[in-house]
C-alpha cells in the first residue's frame, strides 16, 4: 500500500515538473514566442551588405503595412504586393514572380481542397 502510495506520489510530481513552459528569454515580448531571422547575415560573405539590404526590406514592408491597414483579404494581399513591388529595383519582374507565386498558391489550395465525397 505505501509503495503504490509513493509511487503515485512520484509521478504525479514528475508529470508536474515536466508540465511547466521554459522561460522566456528576457527581450522577449510577453506571450511571444521568439521570432528567428530567415537567413543569419553573420554567415554572409559581406555580412554589413546583408544586414543593409535586411534592414531595407524590414523598411519596405513596415511602409507597405501601412498604407494597407485598412483592407482586408484579397485586396489586402493585392495592395501589399503592389506597394512592396514599386518599391523594388524592377517592378515589372516583381509583378511577374508575384503572379507565379499566386497561381502556385492557388493550385497548392485546389489540391487540398477536399471534394465533396471527402466532406461525410
Amino acid at each position: 500500500m505505501l509503495r503504490t502510495l509513493v509511487a503515485t506520489t512520484l509521478l504525479a510530481a514528475s508529470t508536474a515538473l515536466f508540465a511547466q513552459a521554459a522561460p522566456a528569454p528576457a527581450d522577449a515580448p510577453a506571450g511571444k514566442a521568439p521570432r528567428h531571422a530567415r537567413y543569419d547575415c553573420s554567415k554572409a560573405a559581406d555580412p554589413k551588405a546583408c544586414e543593409e539590404r535586411r534592414a531595407k526590406v524590414r523598411e519596405a514592408a513596415k511602409k507597405a503595412h501601412a498604407a494597407c491597414d485598412a483592407k482586408a483579404g484579397d485586396e489586402r494581399r493585392d495592395c501589399m504586393r503592389k506597394e512592396l513591388c514599386a518599391q523594388a529595383k524592377d517592378p515589372a519582374q516583381c509583378e511577374a514572380r508575384a503572379k507565379e507565386r499566386a497561381e502556385r498558391r492557388q493550385q497548392r489550395h485546389e489540391q487540398r481542397k477536399p471534394s465533396p465525397d471527402q466532406k461525410k
